[in-house]
Formats: structure tokens, C-alpha cells, sequence
């Protein structure tokens, strides 16, 4: 894989981020119109798809198996397994049957893999974009990758639960308008861990699993908000050497998830979001963060719309009462332009059919719970995705995903071995420190060396 200069993506305006949903596709001019009919050539080619996310795993095969009978059009779905995309992606790409179609992770994603994408800009998937400059990763007038999804996390809470909490003798907070930044939150917390056995839970938040199924909520999207604010202030939307400013804010709210918990933070090396998940979901825990991908699996679980809800992750920073959820996408859609051109034509149909079908708006709304940014796209039923158009409305301004550009999958390891040290006790904050600015010059100098 070659190395390039990492390409920054412009910031998601707030409007857009209500609108979308993130995925990137690679490409060239394709011969084929990809559009709803089929080409000779795309009906000789078939589709083969290495998917990101594990929890729409079944989603997908389901929506490939409807494409097939439609079109006869082979589609394979392959997911990588939690915490190993990058890893799958490069030994796919050596074999002779590489992925026609996956993804990169946003512009620091596509340094690595620039070289095997093809230009998108003449495709059917590009002109179905509601806005191509935020939905799409260019370098002049070459169109790299396409965002298929747009999709937002925060502090999801079993409504039912806080509800208990909010209507009992203990509560110094009364309702859920009056939690609105980080204060409130930690008084929250406190007291339900507090009173966990009145309340028949086992702590307020699940527990914060470092393993690499569920380490990535801490080190990437918890690390999020500390940058988020750092650009904010300094008026950037990149750097190559992080400060750090609000690392203090970062250590805020991580200890909240270590100490008000459904476990020790001593047990957090080997916990995993399915612990994290299962303890949610049987009411085991009032508060899980986590983001709008994990709706169906929730419900599946047994809980529903009227038991959710979702806050924004305050850390203590001034003026949070306005902030929103975290919204954005790292999710960007790429055509391998090593296939073969009948193999490139069909992939071209099937992600186009994907955005543009009623079956394949529906599938994308229904049941992956995806907004998408596409022209035909329907409404999601997700109610995470409607707490953040609710947030939204009320004039709270979305935290925007910056953590696509954090520079390299190593730094985002380095933090989080030494966050999960430090919860461990074998290791202190300013270890964190070390791995999150030291850290971050230093890959940052590899990745553009």
C-alpha cells in the first residue's frame, strides 16, 4: 500500500449532518451506466462486498440475497470481525478474488488505499448525493470515496430506569431536561451507583470494556470530544501536533465510566461490548454509550422506543448545555478499480440500486437504521437518529466527527492501552497524556513522512 498525503475533509454543516449518512466509493469512469437496468456487462460481473460493521452483518446478506433474486447478479457479503477491518482488507486485497466494494474509514483511511480506488465522479452513486462536497472524499476533480451513512452516538439511557431514579426520595435531579451537562451528570451517576440495589441495577453505566470489541467507544469516539472542542477553540479542523487542552475534560468523564459501574475497573481489560450490550439491555445499567448502529440489536433485545433515549457526552466543558450528539460519518463506500470492468459495472449497479430502491432505501432505514445521504432516501424508524434531529431542532449544535482524523490506527492503540493501564492501576493519567499528544506528533510524522 502506498502512503499519501492525507487529505482534509471539510467540516459537516449541521444541516447536512441531519441529512446523511457516511460511505465512501472508489472510482473511475465506468463503462457501465449503473443505474437501475443492467448492462451486459454488469450482468456478467458479480459483487463482492467486505463490510465494516458486524452488526448490520445479517442486514446485509439479506438485502444481498433480494439484489440476486431481482437481478441474478452474484453479491458475496463478507464482514470483518470487530476491531479487524484494516487487517481483513489488506489480506483480501492480496488474493485473486479481492472485494469489489469496501470501505475507508474517512481521509486518513484513504492514504492507505487511494491507489486501488476508482473515480466515482461520472458514477449514478455520486449524482444520488445530496450534497457531494460533504458526502464525498475528492482530490481535484477525482471522487475517491462516497459516504453511505450518516450516524450519530452519545449516552444511550433506558428511559424506564432514570425515570425510577428521577421519581425516587434520593434524586437530587428531577428530570431529564435538567441533565444537560457534565455536573448534572456525574450527580446522576453517583447517586444511582449509590442506590444501585433500590433500583435493581448493578451500577450506572456498563461497563467500559477495553478488549478490542469494545475499546473503540473510548479510544476513538470518547477521545472524539477532547478534539472536537481543542479545534473548536483553535478555529482548525485538523492538526499535525494535538495539545491535548482538554484532556483533563477527557479524564472527566472516563473515570464517571469506571467508578459508576457494573463492574470494577480492575475487570475492564477483558470485558466486551457484548458484556456491555447484555448488561444494558437486561437492565443491569442506566447509561451505555454507544450510537445509533446498535438500534436493532437493542430492540431485538427486547426493549423499546418508549425505553430510549439518548444524551450528549459532556465532559465539562463551558457552554455544553448546548451541545447536541455526536454526529458525522467515517463510513465511505470504495470501488476496487482492480476488478475486473464487468465486476466494477455490477458493483456500480448494486450500490447504486442500494440508494435508489424502494428495497434498498427500506432495508437502509428499516432495518440497518441508517440515514443515508442520498436523494431517495427514506426516513429512518431509528429513534436514536430522531433524539439527534430533536437536539438539533432545539438549536444544539452536533459535535462533529473529528476523529477521522486522528492519525493512524497505532495511535488510537497507544491510547487505549494506556487508558486501559491506567483503569487497571498499573498506569496514570499522564501515561494518557504521553500516548495522546507524544503520540499523535509522532504518527503523524510517519503517515506523512
Amino acid at each position: 500500500m502506498k502512503k499519501s498525503t492525507i487529505i482534509r475533509a471539510s467540516a459537516l454543516s449541521v444541516a447536512a449532518l441531519m441529512a446523511a449518512t457516511s460511505l465512501v466509493g472508489c472510482g473511475g469512469n465506468p463503462s457501465s451506466s449503473d443505474s437501475g437496468s443492467k448492462s451486459d456487462g454488469a450482468k456478467k460481473g458479480s459483487v463482492y462486498y467486505l463490510n465494516f460493521k458486524p452488526e448490520q452483518d445479517k442486514d446485509w446478506q439479506a438485502l444481498a440475497a433480494k439484489y440476486t433474486e431481482e437481478t441474478g447478479v452474484k453479491v458475496t457479503v463478507e464482514t470483518a470481525a470487530e476491531g479487524t477491518y484494516e487487517s481483513t482488507l489488506t489480506a483480501a486485497m492480496d488474493k485473486d478474488n479481492a472485494p469489489t466494494l469496501f470501505q475507508v474509514n474517512g481521509p486518513v483511511g484513504l492514504a492507505n488505499w487511494k491507489d486501488y480506488c476508482y473515480d466515482l465522479k461520472d458514477s449514478q452513486l455520486y449524482s444520488q448525493l445530496t450534497n457531494q462536497d460533504d458526502f464525498a472524499l475528492k482530490e481535484g476533480d477525482s471522487v475517491y470515496g462516497i459516504a453511505y451513512v450518516v450516524e450519530t452516538y452519545g449516552i444511550i439511557y433506558n428511559k424506564t430506569l432514570l425515570k425510577k431514579y428521577f421519581d425516587s426520595d434520593f434524586a437530587t435531579i428531577k428530570s431529564i431536561d435538567k441533565l444537560n451537562n457534565f455536573a448534572a451528570l456525574k450527580t446522576v451517576a453517583d447517586e444511582i451507583q449509590a442506590h444501585a440495589s433500590d433500583l435493581g441495577v448493578k451500577g450506572a453505566f456498563t461497563s467500559a470494556g477495553m478488549d478490542s470489541s469494545s475499546d473503540w467507544r473510548f479510544k476513538t469516539h470518547l477521545a472524539n470530544l477532547p478534539i472536537y472542542y481543542e479545534y473548536k477553540a483553535d478555529g482548525i479542523t485538523s492538526t499535525d501536533a494535538i495539545k491535548g487542552t482538554y484532556l483533563d475534560n477527557y479524564k472527566n468523564i472516563f473515570d464517571l465510566y469506571i467508578t459508576d459501574s457494573t463492574c470494577a475497573p480492575t475487570d475492564l481489560a477483558n470485558k466486551t461490548a457484548t458484556d456491555a450490550v447484555t448488561e444494558f439491555t437486561s437492565g443491569e445499567a442506566v447509561f451505555y454509550q454507544n450510537g445509533t448502529w446498535e438500534y436493532t440489536g437493542i430492540k431485538d433485545a427486547g426493549l423499546t422506543d418508549d425505553d430510549l433515549g439518548m444524551l450528549p457526552i459532556y465532559i465539562g466543558v463551558d457552554g455544553e448545555e448546548n451541545q447536541g450528539l455526536c454526529t458525522g460519518s467515517e463510513n465511505y463506500w470504495c470501488v476496487n478499480k482492480n476488478a475486473s470492468e464487468d465486476d466494477i459495472n455490477a458493483t456500480l449497479d448494486f450500490v447504486n440500486w442500494c440508494v435508489t430502491s424502494e428495497t434498498g432505501t427500506a432495508a437502509m432505514a428499516d432495518n440497518m437504521g441508517f440515514v443515508i445521504p442520498f436523494k431517495a432516501a427514506k426516513e429512518a424508524t431509528n429513534v436514536f437518529v430522531k433524539a439527534d434531529a430533536e437536539y438539533t431542532a432545539a438549536g444544539k449544535t452536533p459535535v462533529s466527527w473529528n476523529f477521522t482524523t486522528m492519525p493512524s490506527e497505532d495511535w488510537k492503540n497507544g491510547v487505549g492501552t494506556a487508558l486501559t493501564q491506567y483503569a487497571a492501576g498499573t498506569g496514570s493519567w499522564d501515561d494518557v497524556k504521553t500516548a495522546f499528544v507524544q503520540g499523535w506528533a509522532t504518527e503523524y510524522a510517519k503517515a506523512n513522512g
